[in-house]
């Protein structure tokens, strides 16, 4: 994945960053010489859980309410002196999985779409200043639907494509980049919690993954190491599913 320390000397702003993996983007880009704040809810303990992580500054804050989004980014370049990287994961997924319904997916959706615009609209005059802006927006875990909403987990990859192909538009003037990350299946602490209630859904999910296993957040956290580098310089407007293939089975 080239050098080490290619992000040296870069501020990068991850959200849900206490754990799964939002954790695991965030000591992934510390690996590589980013310096992070990784936000998390108001309960998450995020301070503490980083006290000893070199690079590192947990924050605990509110990442449900759009209107406070302008507030988290000050705070961020407050503390960074500056933001590079924008890792956007909201914790708006239910605790159980959805149902195919609907009304609970466009709330959803509609939800994810005012706190990720939110956000980057607040961010956007930092990242104009940045030699290598970036911003990477994480799609729904596959584990935060039912087992027979395949269609509504499409739709919400779907949504997410367009919203960022959107923002790829409106920034890439500037020479800032934005892009999706699309999981599959992951075991983090929240779907495993989930998989153990639903074994159904757990076996669903492996059985259609090409790969035939569910995937690690680091899996995720090297593609997001990707997108926030030079090596994707000229990608910008798409995304990327870490899924280990869909075989659709």
């Amino acid at each position: 994945m080239g050098e080490p320390l290619r992000l040296y000397g870069l501020n990068a702003l991850v959200l849900s960053a206490g754990s799964g993996i939002g954790e695991a983007a965030a000591r992934t880009l510390i690996k590589h010489g980013a310096t992070v704040l990784a936000a998390d809810t108001k309960n998450s303990g995020a301070e503490q859980h980083f006290a000893s992580v070199k690079g590192i500054t947990g924050l605990s804050t509110n990442l449900v309410d759009a209107d406070q989004m302008p507030a988290l980014v000050q705070q961020a370049v407050d503390m960074l002196g500056g933001i590079d990287i924008l890792v956007n994961e909201f914790p708006i997924a239910y605790s159980d999985p959805m149902p195919a319904s609907a009304e609970n997916l466009e709330r959803l959706l509609q939800s994810r779409a005012a706190l990720t615009l939110s956000i980057c609209r607040a961010a956007l005059p930092h990242l104009k200043k940045s030699p290598a802006g970036r911003i990477i927006n994480m799609g729904f875990l596959r584990s935060s639907f039912a087992a027979d909403a395949d269609d509504a987990f499409d739709r919400s990859q779907q949504d997410l494509a367009n919203l960022t192909r959107a923002l790829g538009v409106e920034i890439g003037e500037f020479g800032i980049t934005a892009n999706y990350v699309q999981p599959g299946g992951v075991m983090t602490p929240g779907s495993r919690d989930v998989f153990r209630r639903d074994k159904a859904l757990r076996d669903h999910c492996i059985k259609n993954s090409a790969a035939k296993r569910l995937g690690e957040p680091v899996d995720i956290a090297k593609v997001v190491l990707f997108l926030a580098s030079d090596d994707a310089m000229f990608v910008s407007g798409t995304g990327i599913a870490v899924d280990g293939g869909r075989c659709g089975t």
